[in-house]
């Protein structure tokens, strides 16, 4: 696909200022949603005695073999819910790996402690989306049918922190430079720093992977490989979603991704232009073994496991969800934050973990609904 369209010179002026403009500094700061969080008791969570909460065990083992590696003294979290890993690691060694949903639910309040978590103006309502494992259809090889790079993390890009926040560039002339912008990537500007690890057939299913940040590649011989988040190039994130409703091509409440994929797909010669006002480009990186991995650095269970903000929320910690599913079906359950998102932020705000292929899809995509959550956070030493 090519974007053939011409609107004059005077908008290709305009552009060429928003190109320069936008090479010449780094996205701004993000600044930390401010948030409460208020102690609670486990009798408040909504259908916690009715939960399955031994098959969330499984999950908060994994995140706790990785605070475990963590020196004692560290500082896991931020803001009211911060507390040293030694914490931490003291109620991991008091969760079971196996139990009934009795002894779980028995051990998990003797270790933690509820936290109600609110925004700045006492409000403990927010918003839950989902994401899912997509599949793309790869090759090995370029070719007419194979035409879109699947890259991985280029060999040129540089991750800094300064003045507390992260900087993603490249080095020119002894100074660190914003990375290319989408746009520019794909008209080939890393062509010659960033390794290929597939070839995609479908730009639209690309671009939603890289949303997804994680994939199964399925050869034509049958193979499938999977591949992980693997950096980005620090440029902002903006929703396709949000690219329709302000190109005038849909309607708010009708953005679901299988509505916005399939509209995609639909209008070819569209679809590229539009995709390119994401700025934000994902780098990729084989995964081997269980998957999909989280910013954790652990595999993800399906309905279990959440992406959060870790500005509010402690990465590993127990979260106590209370929303809706995409058909209005009550979700009341123990999950695993284990995974962060570029579009997940906020006091109150989370992406809920689905699964892999276009089941999980049909779900994860029409999810966007209000709810609210409790962090579990090591009890006080006895």
């Amino acid at each position: 696909m090519r974007n053939a369209l011409r609107r004059g010179a005077g908008l290709f002026a305009a552009l060429a200022l928003s190109a320069c403009a936008e090479r010449a500094a780094f996205p701004p700061a993000e600044v930390p949603a401010a948030y409460t969080a208020e102690a609670a008791d486990f009798s408040l969570l909504t259908g916690w005695n009715a939960d399955a909460v031994e098959q969330t065990l499984p999950a908060l083992a994994r995140s706790c073999a990785m605070i475990d590696r963590k020196p004692p003294d560290m500082t896991i979290g931020s803001g009211p819910l911060s507390r040293p890993a030694a914490d931490w690691q003291r109620a991991c060694a008091a969760l079971p790996k196996t139990a009934t949903a009795d002894a779980a639910r028995a051990a998990l309040a003797q270790a933690f402690v509820p936290y109600r978590v609110a925004a700045a103006d006492g409000s403990p309502n927010g918003l839950f989306t989902g994401y899912y494992e997509a599949e793309l259809n790869g090759s090995m090889f370029r070719s007419p049918y194979f035409p879109y790079p699947v890259y991985g993390r280029p060999t040129d890009l540089v991750e800094r922190q300064q003045d507390g926040r992260k900087l993603v560039g490249r080095m020119k002339d002894g100074r660190l430079e914003p990375y290319p912008t989408r746009a520019e990537i794909e008209a080939g500007a890393i062509a010659k720093t960033a390794p290929v690890l597939f070839w995609a057939n479908d730009l639209v299913d690309l671009h939603v992977a890289q949303i997804q940040g994680s994939a199964q590649v399925r050869l034509p011989d049958g193979r499938r490989f999977r591949i992980g988040y693997g950096g980005n190039n620090g440029r902002p994130f903006k929703g396709l979603g949000r690219i329709l409703i302000d190109a005038g091509l849909a309607e708010p409440g009708k953005t679901s991704m299988p509505e916005i994929r399939a509209w995609l797909h639909g209008h070819p010669r569209q679809a590229e232009g539009l995709m390119q006002r994401n700025p934000r480009f994902i780098f990729f990186r084989l995964i081997q073994g269980e998957g999909p991995v989280g910013a954790m650095g652990v595999p993800l269970t399906p309905a279990r496991s959440l992406a959060v903000d870790p500005a509010v929320v402690p990465l590993g910690a127990p979260v106590w969800l209370e929303t809706t599913d995409p058909d209005g079906r009550p979700i009341n359950r123990l999950m695993a934050a284990q995974d962060i998102g570029g579009a997940i932020k906020g006091a109150v705000r989370g992406d809920f973990f689905w699964g892999a292929g276009e089941t999980a899809l049909a779900k994860a995509g029409r999810m966007k609904s209000p709810g609210r959550y409790y962090v579990l956070i090591p009890a006080p030493a006895p």
